[in-house]
């Protein structure tokens, strides 16, 4: 029998696992049945949690922040693997705290492993907040057809540690109109896919100095989730890019889990990006891999 914890952040869950030592190899299958919300737990993705030191991956995190300690091991529901995930991180850093395995005093910073480098996540007045780092864009401007929308859409394609392509929608009634039952057609395809995020600019578009905007998404090797971490710092960036230089660098993302906050700041590296939010643990067991 292996332990878990349930969690989620904004409504997107996950099954955290805790394997220190890097001991348990979970299959592709194990993940998608763990995942299924009929036949197992339930749940957007796994997180497990496994040194940095125990994990082939972590090596390089090791050698960009010796203090990484924890490696956070992401894979979506249906077994594959994902560089990052923004509501998971948040996730992964409240379960180490609540677990007595890390602490993040006032004013420190978590430091944590992932397959898109180290990621640092502090306090927040919502949760945590965590610093998703250089953001680019891809190039990936794939026109966009969905089920629900009569006419194809132009995309806008975003890289913040994985990859999104952001569509701009009309009205609220086109983004309720949308059928995400499968996943979004891409022309040209992208070869290692991309999160599909659906986005509708809020009346009046800034309020107080802050961005608002509303969005859905269909989650590459998942499917439309609640909310979508780092869909949701991806889409305030095309908004921003949309809206021009006078754009703000603050915003609140509304997802059908809840609300995110969204951050653009200047680094050393370039501009960054930090996604802030709620994580909660709602219950604990034990489940049979066999």
């Amino acid at each position: 029998m292996v332990a878990f914890t349930k969690g989620h952040g904004t409504g997107n869950d996950f099954i955290i696992i805790a394997d220190p030592d890097g001991e348990l190899d979970l299959t592709v299958e194990q993940v998608a049945v763990l995942c299924d919300r009929h036949f197992g737990i339930g749940a957007d993705g796994i997180l497990r949690v496994v040194r940095s030191s125990a994990i082939p991956e972590g090596g390089a995190a090791l050698d960009e922040e010796p203090q990484a300690e924890w490696f956070m091991d992401y894979r979506n529901a249906d077994g594959s693997i994902a560089e990052m995930c923004g509501n998971g991180i948040r996730v992964f850093a409240h379960y180490l705290v609540r677990s007595g395995l890390a602490t993040i005093e006032p004013g420190s910073t978590l430091p944590i492993g992932t397959r898109a480098g180290v990621r640092d996540v502090t306090r927040s007045a919502t949760g945590y907040q965590v610093d998703l780092g250089r953001w680019k864009l891809s190039g990936d401007d794939p026109l966009v057809r969905v089920d629900g929308l009569s006419v194809t859409r132009p995309g806008l394609g975003i890289d913040v540690g994985n990859p999104h392509v952001v569509v701009a929608l009309a009205s609220e009634a086109e983004l309720a109109s949308l059928e995400l039952h499968r996943a979004p057609d891409l022309d040209p395809l992208l070869p290692a896919g991309a999160n599909i995020e659906f986005v509708v600019p809020g009346e009046p578009l800034v309020r107080d100095g802050i961005g608002h905007v509303s969005m859905r998404v269909y989650e590459r090797g998942v499917g439309e989730t609640l909310s979508c971490g780092t869909g949701v710092a991806a889409t305030a960036l095309a908004v921003r890019y949309w809206a021009g230089e006078k754009a703000p660098n603050n915003w609140q993302v509304e997802v059908p889990g809840g609300t995110l906050g969204v951050r653009m700041f200047p680094a050393e590296d370039g501009e960054h990006v930090a996604l802030s939010g709620p994580a909660q643990l709602v219950f604990q067991g034990e489940v049979d891999l066999a």
